[in-house]
């Protein structure tokens, strides 16, 4: 291999952030804990127990909101003010606004109990910013602390940060000790995405000191690692790097192979942070929502104060307070009429926002049904002329594509309802003929993973509900029942029926089941976006909460019943006739 093409690679791998920021999560439980224990002084100051509950539960933008009134208002002690420009500092890092970060860290005494933390940041934020040099002068202030005043801080992600700097410095022999220990250290965790960028960064270092032998293995072992997981970034970096190895090894037919799967998760990638922004974008309304009501309530205070005072002076002097009272009640007419402006205009800006959501939601539809019903077409056409591999990989785009066609039909008929758009047509139903016209569309993935279905609904069974959205709710019961199988397992819709006028309709599978805690969520009104207990399945549970609202439109109910391991019952009680 030719030393002038070998020093222009650039490996993706020692690109910092998202392996950075995935270390550090594991972090927070401990640091917490600490928090809890050391600010149990501050307790009584309501703002700052607010902004540390806002801290724990990740709502970074309202920590910052009640931190910023706790320094200006209330905050003298110095331990209190070192925790708030630690929140503070935490929050910015987590939004990625690193600079600001940096400024709140800087602010922070050296009597601070957690500055071995505030270091580690620090170094973090030199190395998101690539000051190599800087970053490891934090890192190795973090290295001498003591094991037993370090239990908040993961000293091997420390050490491992810090092979990544002297690999950047290309200070290959300081770094070579840390690298390995850190492959050593990801191994025994198992954690696949770490040990994938574990590997990349030693294969690295090997492949700058040009020596194929060890490096081209890690590197085949990042890429084997890599297509075992479902993250798009990883998946692009490591085949971008077999790309870049196959080329300076002259296999150009390997290397054009890895180029076009690496433009395939790129594209995917590309998908999957349009989701990420459209959900930032939700949240970030969602915390101006809240900025908003509690401005509100804070105004409501206000005047129930400023009525309070007036009602007391009116009964001692009511000449002197006379006009003390006329202009208090001026001034509340003048804030009601404001609140009652924002409000007209809130409410202007909520319509405009559902009918956004609609419109968008169809577009997205129409987009991604027409990427679908092309995939099928390839698919018969790739066949017919034995393609196999590339038919695997149309097969698996395909999978992708009806997952985000199942959601985002779910996130259409969800925008429907609570826009009042969806027109409910009570009839007569065959409840098997129904069921049987659902489950037709879920032939092929049943086949694909070996689930048997059995539909014993009697044929002659009848309910009194709306057609379309009961085959909405169907349809995600039986994806639910699916996704949460495994192969061989078995999927039963049948009904049972008692003494009252209701039709129990259940959908059974013998998968992996769930906890109480976690059937007790699913069941809450309230709740709308699943805790995810499996890593490998991804869900927000909108079509739960879409399944529950449809249901109770239609005047039934749902239950579920299930144990852990052992299966899931879906129990949907309609009416056999009109109530």
């Amino acid at each position: 291999m030719h030393k002038k093409l070998k020093t222009t690679l650039i490996f993706l791998f020692i690109c910092i952030p998202s392996f950075l920021l995935s270390q550090e999560k594991s972090e927070s439980s401990a640091l917490n804990k600490s928090i809890q224990h050391n600010t149990t002084s501050f307790t009584t100051n309501a703002d700052f127990k607010k902004a540390q509950s806002y801290f724990f539960n990740n709502h970074w933008d309202s920590t910052l909101v009640l931190t910023t009134k706790v320094l200006s208002t209330s905050a003298k002690d110095e331990k209190l003010i070192d925790y708030c420009h630690f929140f503070r500092g935490i929050s910015f890092f987590e939004k990625k606004l690193f600079k600001k970060a940096e400024d709140e860290f800087l602010k922070i005494s050296k009597n601070f109990q957690l500055l071995p933390n505030v270091k580690a940041k620090l170094g973090s934020i030199a190395l998101e910013s690539y000051l190599f040099e800087k970053a490891l002068s934090y890192y190795k202030e973090v290295e001498k602390i003591p094991k037993l005043h370090s239990q908040t801080i993961n000293m091997e992600h420390i050490k491992d940060n810090i092979g990544i700097c002297y690999l950047h410095l290309q200070k290959y022999e300081k770094a070579k000790p840390y690298l390995l220990e850190s492959v050593r250290y990801q191994e025994e965790q198992k954690d696949t995405v770490l040990l994938i960028g574990s590997y990349g960064n030693l294969a690295t270092l090997y492949y700058d000191l040009y020596k194929d032998n060890l490096a081209i293995p890690l590197f085949q072992k990042a890429y084997a690692l890599a297509k075992t997981t479902n993250d798009f970034s990883t998946l692009q970096t490591t085949t971008e790097n077999m790309a870049v190895v196959e080329e300076n090894r002259k296999d150009y037919k390997k290397a054009l192979q890895y180029r076009k799967e690496y433009e395939q998760w790129t594209d995917s990638l590309n998908d999957q942070n349009k989701i990420y922004a459209t959900a930032k974008a939700e949240e970030k309304i969602a915390v101006e929502k809240e900025q908003k009501r509690i401005v509100k309530l804070e105004a409501e205070k206000e005047i129930e104060a400023a009525e309070r005072d007036t009602f007391l002076y009116s009964a001692i002097i009511l000449f002197v307070m006379l006009g003390v009272s006329l202009y208090f009640y001026r001034a509340k007419v003048k804030r009601n009429k404001i609140i009652h402006q924002q409000k007209e205009n809130l409410d202007a800006l909520n319509t405009t926002k559902d009918k956004l959501f609609s419109i968008v939601s169809h577009d997205l539809r129409s987009s991604v049904n027409a990427i679908k019903t092309s995939n099928k077409k390839l698919i018969k056409t790739l066949e017919s002329e034995k393609r196999s591999k590339v038919n695997d990989l149309l097969q698996n785009n395909s999978a992708i594509v009806n997952n985000a066609y199942t959601l985002l039909d779910n996130l259409l008929n969800w925008a429907l309802l609570q826009t009042d758009q969806t027109f409910f047509r009570m009839t007569n139903l065959q409840l098997y003929n129904t069921v049987e016209h659902v489950a037709y569309n879920y032939t092929a993935i049943l086949a694909d993973k070996e689930i048997s279905f059995e539909n014993t609904v009697p044929k002659n069974e009848t309910i009194y509900a709306d057609k379309e959205s009961l085959k909405i709710i169907l349809r995600n019961l039986i994806d639910n029942a699916i996704k949460f199988s495994h192969s061989k397992d078995q999927i039963r819709i049948y009904t049972k029926n008692d003494a009252t006028n209701f039709c129990h309709l259940i959908v059974e599978d013998t998968g992996i089941g769930m906890d109480t805690n976690t059937r007790q969520e699913l069941l809450k009104d309230t709740t709308l976006l699943a805790k995810k207990q499996h890593e490998n399945i991804i869900g927000t549970g909108l079509g739960m909460q879409l399944c529950k609202s449809m249901i109770k439109k239609n005047n039934g109910t749902f239950s579920i019943e299930s144990e852990l391991g052992k299966g899931t019952k879906m129990i949907i009680s309609l009416p056999k006739k009109l109530i």
